[in-house]
């Protein structure tokens, strides 16, 4: 019998479609009298209609969240929350504008309500990242774990099939590294598995019908479940190279997400059959979840290469020995070679093989 620990989360989540009509009450229920609205530029549109809804309890909207979270972005953040006297943030989007909230709170200690309208995942953590000087930085802290979210699939049926299928990957990914973690539970395990089963399911059908609200609602479901899996473990090799090659390169999260985890998954296949046992059961009756996944991304057109997002072969050695230079948990020895030949796979976009 196996012996563990599990901690569960603390956080409320609202989900189903019309949610976010729910989201003035979840602000109230907190107390909260001044959020300031957290989203991208292209997610304008989006953080200007959660504020309206806000009505009087909106202290404004800052459409500046980027990718991988840069300090300069934060710093600025963190200077208006203040200047506005806001008392929580309201984020609105994917990883960036969750990430921009978490930035706050890590300084301020601000509550972070989130309503995705992708399948990043970040919501359900209390990981932060921020990069400065092109390093990317990432720790876990309680008080960047959002203490509500929203999931309304209505929101998400604007996001380009393309976009939809690289942040479903990225949760993948989530529940991947999950299910060989050090501090992997039995309700890890399983949770992983069924996001997992949902997104692979509910991506193509996506790709297929894109304004599908019941797809859209099991990616959503899919992501959540992943999401929870990132927050609950340890990350391991997939992860440290995905950090290494956004913070270092700026390469883009989701996609770089959807290439390199095929290859990461099959470097460290032979040393998780358990994970291999779990992965083939939730893509039902797959026999090489890498191949299968590296698949699934060319069948419903993602990237499957790091030249296609900007990566070249001058980059592979200084991505090798930032990985290589900090510690991490991973269930299969990284060795210099072998790095450099996942990431060679990876640059070419050629099939994921054991290494």
């Amino acid at each position: 019998m196996r012996s563990f620990t599990h901690t569960a989360l603390p956080m409320r989540v609202v989900f189903g479609p019309g949610s976010l009509t729910r989201l003035p009450e979840e602000v109230a229920a907190l107390g909260l009298t001044r959020v300031l609205v957290l989203c991208s530029p292209e997610q304008a549109a989006t953080g200007q209609l959660v504020a309206d809804a806000l009505g009087d309890r909106a202290a404004g909207v800052l459409a500046e969240a980027r990718m991988h979270v840069p300090v300069e972005v934060a710093h600025r953040a963190r200077g208006l929350a203040a200047e506005l006297g806001a008392d929580g943030c309201v984020a609105v989007g994917g990883g960036s504008a969750v990430g921009l909230g978490k930035a706050i709170a890590l300084e301020h200690g601000l509550p972070v309500l989130a309503v995705p309208t992708t399948y990043a995942g970040s919501e359900m953590t209390p990981v932060w990242g921020l990069t400065a000087e092109g390093v990317k930085k990432t720790g876990r802290d309680p008080r960047v774990l959002p203490v509500s979210v929203v999931y309304d699939p209505e929101l998400t049926l604007t996001l380009p099939v393309a976009m939809s299928v690289t942040s479903g990957f990225n949760a993948i990914a989530h529940a991947v590294e999950g299910l060989y973690a050090p501090d992997a539970t039995p309700i890890v395990s399983l949770t992983a598995a069924e996001g997992v089963r949902a997104l692979v399911s509910a991506l193509p059908r996506i790709a297929a019908v894109p304004d599908d609200l019941e797809a859209r609602g099991d990616a959503q479901y899919g992501a959540w479940l992943c999401g929870a899996v990132l927050g609950a473990t340890t990350m391991s090799l997939h992860h440290r190279l995905c950090h290494a090659l956004g913070g270092t390169l700026d390469l883009p999260h989701a996609s770089t997400h959807t290439v390199v985890l095929p290859h990461a998954l099959a470097h460290n296949a032979p040393a998780v059959p358990d994970t291999i046992a779990a992965l083939s059961a939730a893509m039902v009756g797959v026999t090489d979840p890498a191949r299968a996944l590296w698949d699934l991304a060319g069948d419903l057109g993602a990237p499957r290469s790091l030249v296609e997002l900007g990566m070249t072969g001058d980059d592979v050695d200084r991505i090798a020995d930032q990985v290589l230079a900090t510690p991490y948990a991973n269930p299969r020895a990284v060795t210099r070679d072998g790095l450099v030949a996942l990431l060679g796979r990876a640059l070419d976009g050629g099939a994921p093989v054991a290494g």
